[in-house]
């Protein structure tokens, strides 16, 4: 076989083999158009304007992110959430309230209360006995009372820091230690307040039911208020709680059970119904909470450095007979005449009926 010959083989080989190569390859793209997993259907043909498959074809899409923008719910395909939101839109309005009017206004009540103070530390200066100490003392707190106010205290006082540092520590802290450093604080103080929470929940309707009682609006609170209480340095009498501390006692009464129910939702929220009745709690927790520590200030201040022996009825459950009649005359006068015994723990028995009429 000549050299042309054997030329003419490799070629016909070449051309049987490309030829059963094109067949199977053919054989393949048939077996698989057969087959059920990828059996693509034909293009259906576009008919009045609508896209077959029922997909929005004559929708436009300014309409249908407006639509998303509103919170329509739509039926999205392989999801089995029913007819979910895509997008809240009151979740921006309630983000510009948080973080504008709320942040904004609650952090001038703060600084307005602080100030409020500083100015009458300053003008008045501590409200001290004008007659002195007597040596006499009467009971004013049982044991019971002071435990739970102290637990109270001590859990308003952190859950007040912890709240007051999730509200504006992103405006102050983290431009101080960084974002990283920052979001350590932040996630500390949101874990402490969610699990503090609830036990204040608890403490504070048993103080709030301990307290109930004397702290009831009756005949004489305002002529206490019109004679400047104890800002004027006039002789004002009152009950065993003037109008300014029954103010205090029911708006921890109203605000704080504001503040317990708003954060039982936001501790707990399955128990809201919808997205948007977390936010509007949020802004009942947040809104109470400033106001609530606003005016807590004030209590601090005058129950411990403002005026002088106020402390000790909370820490001793007695005050002296002096500071009873300039302050609460009317409930001085009511105790001294039923009680003729010593104090327990005081150093002094009360004094006498008679004791009261010498002032």
């Amino acid at each position: 076989m000549d050299a042309q010959s054997m030329k003419l083989n490799v070629w016909r080989r070449g051309f049987s083999a490309l030829g059963l190569a094109l067949a199977l390859l053919w054989a393949a793209a048939v077996g698989f158009g057969a087959s059920p997993a990828l059996n693509f259907q034909t293009a259906e043909a576009q008919v009045g304007g609508a896209v077959p498959g029922h997909v929005h074809g004559t929708t436009s899409d300014s309409d249908i992110w407006r639509m998303i923008r509103r919170g329509q719910t739509f039926d999205l395909s392989g999801t089995g959430m029913g007819t979910p939101v895509l997008i809240q839109a009151r979740g921006e309005q309630w983000r510009a309230i948080r973080n504008g009017p709320l942040s904004y206004w609650g952090g001038i009540l703060i600084l307005f209360s602080t100030a409020a103070i500083a100015t009458f530390f300053a003008v008045r200066g501590r409200v001290k006995l004008k007659d002195g100490r007597s040596g006499r003392v009467v009971p004013r707190f049982t044991q019971a009372e002071r435990w739970i106010h102290w637990f109270v205290a001590s859990l308003f006082i952190m859950l007040g820091a912890s709240g007051l540092l999730i509200m504006f520590g992103r405006y102050t802290i983290k431009a101080l230690v960084g974002a990283q450093a920052w979001s350590v604080f932040a996630s500390a103080a949101l874990q402490a307040h969610n699990l503090l929470g609830p036990i204040f929940i608890i403490a504070l309707v048993i103080l709030l039911v301990n307290f109930f009682k004397d702290n009831v609006y009756q005949r004489g609170d305002f002529s206490w208020a019109l004679k400047g209480g104890i800002f004027l340095g006039q002789h004002a009498p009152s009950w065993k709680y003037n109008l300014g501390e029954k103010t205090w006692y029911w708006l921890m009464f109203f605000a704080g059970l504001a503040i317990s129910a708003s954060g039982l939702f936001l501790d707990f929220p399955t128990l809201a119904g919808a997205v948007v009745q977390l936010q509007i709690a949020q802004l009942i927790h947040a809104g109470m909470a400033v106001i609530l520590v606003a005016a807590s200030l004030g209590h601090i201040y005058l129950g411990t450095l403002g005026v002088e022996g106020a402390l000790e009825g909370m820490t001793k459950g007695y005050v002296d007979e002096n500071w009873a009649i300039e302050h609460h005359e009317w409930w001085a006068k009511e105790v001294m005449a039923q009680q003729d015994t010593p104090v327990e723990g005081a150093p002094q028995a009360i004094g006498a009926p008679k004791s009261a009429s010498a002032h």
